[in-house]
C-alpha cells in the first residue's frame, strides 16, 4: 500500500472550524489535522496537525507513542510535568522546540493561558 499525503498548496485555514477532542484527550484539548496518511496499526505514513489547549487545561498522564513527534509552540505557555492535579512541571513560553523519538515518555501537559502547538507525527520508513 502505497501511503502519500495530499499535495496542497498555500490556502487559508478556518481557525474556527474543524476542531474535534482526540480520543482519551480532556475536552479543552482540540485538534486540526492539517495533512495525514498516518496509519497506527501498520506503523506507517504521518500527520501534520495543530494542537490547542484552553486555558487551564491539563492531562493527567504521561504520553508514550510508537512514531515520532516533533512539536513547536506557537503561541502561548506549555507547561510540561505537572501532577495529576495541574500543579508543578516546568513552563516554557511560544517559540520553544521539542523532537521525541518512539517510546519517549513526555507529560503531563497543562496550559496556564492557552496555547497553540504545531506538530509532526511520523513512523521510520522501512
Amino acid at each position: 500500500m502505497l501511503f502519500n499525503k495530499p499535495h496542497l498548496e498555500f490556502h487559508t485555514l478556518d481557525m474556527d472550524d474543524g476542531w474535534e477532542t482526540p480520543a482519551g484527550y480532556p475536552s479543552g484539548i482540540k485538534q486540526k489535522i492539517l495533512a495525514s496518511d498516518i496509519d497506527e496499526a501498520a506503523k506507517r505514513g504521518s500527520r501534520s496537525r495543530l494542537l490547542k489547549f484552553d486555558a487551564g487545561t491539563y492531562t493527567i498522564e504521561p504520553f508514550v507513542h510508537d512514531h515520532w513527534e516533533e512539536v513547536f509552540l506557537l503561541e502561548g505557555d506549555l507547561i510540561v510535568g505537572n501532577d495529576a492535579h495541574g500543579e508543578g512541571g516546568e513552563k516554557f513560553e511560544a517559540k520553544t522546540y521539542a523532537c521525541r523519538p518512539p517510546g519517549a515518555h513526555h507529560g503531563p501537559f497543562k496550559s496556564d493561558t492557552g496555547c497553540l502547538l504545531f506538530e509532526i507525527h511520523y513512523y521510520d520508513e522501512d
